[in-house]
């Protein structure tokens, strides 16, 4: 995520946010399935990887967790999080080859233009191992935009991300769909897959 306007919400909005999303991350029945499907001791990367609930929760579970985020007060909470090693670093910044059994992007590649969501994907692939579960969480819809707060989203339908993760390698293994109050205070539906690479 390169857009500074983006980031900077989340580095004044941190408290707020990890108040929001601790409590959603302990009970998701998403990152539960997600990480039942990957091998006991297994590396993950929380990519955008906010204050690290999600992470936190994969380190309870025996995990090696790495996290990542743009913002640096996102960072900083994540790295606070038992058992997860965290630094910043932009979704451009993913270089990893063959090193990840799963990875989670849960929310966060939202925030990334349409142009470079194909470049993030493969990404992705050369970072997991063959095999490797990935997650994705977007908001559903088209276009791009602003919320309230500022933050820039792009909006996907199912079918654009379907021929986007076809076109990665990824084979998609289960969708859900959902509707939630995000940060801004804004109803939206969402959309989240689980597939392999």
């Amino acid at each position: 995520m390169n857009d500074h306007e983006t980031v900077r919400v989340y580095d004044t909005q941190a408290q707020d946010y990890a108040r929001m999303t601790d409590r959603d991350n302990a009970t998701d029945p998403r990152l539960t399935a997600f990480i039942a499907k990957l091998p006991k001791g297994g590396r993950v990367l929380d990519l955008g990887c906010g204050p690290g609930a999600a992470a936190a929760v994969m380190a309870q579970a025996g995990l090696q967790v790495d996290a990542t985020d743009a913002s640096a007060e996102m960072v900083a909470m994540a790295a606070r999080q038992k058992g997860v090693t965290a630094w910043q670093a932009t979704f451009h910044d993913l270089d990893a080859q063959d090193t990840y059994d799963g990875l989670w992007a849960n929310f966060s590649l939202l925030h990334a233009p349409r142009a470079d969501m194909p470049v993030h994907l493969d990404q992705i692939v050369k970072a997991l191992v063959p095999g490797g579960q990935f997650h994705l969480g977007l908001k559903l819809g088209t276009g791009s935009a602003r919320d309230k707060l500022g933050r820039l989203y792009t909006y996907y339908t199912q079918d654009d991300l379907n021929a986007l993760l076809q076109t990665a390698g990824f084979t998609i293994t289960e969708v859900t769909l959902g509707r939630g109050k995000g940060l801004d205070g804004s109803l939206s539906d969402w959309i989240s897959l689980a597939a392999h690479a």
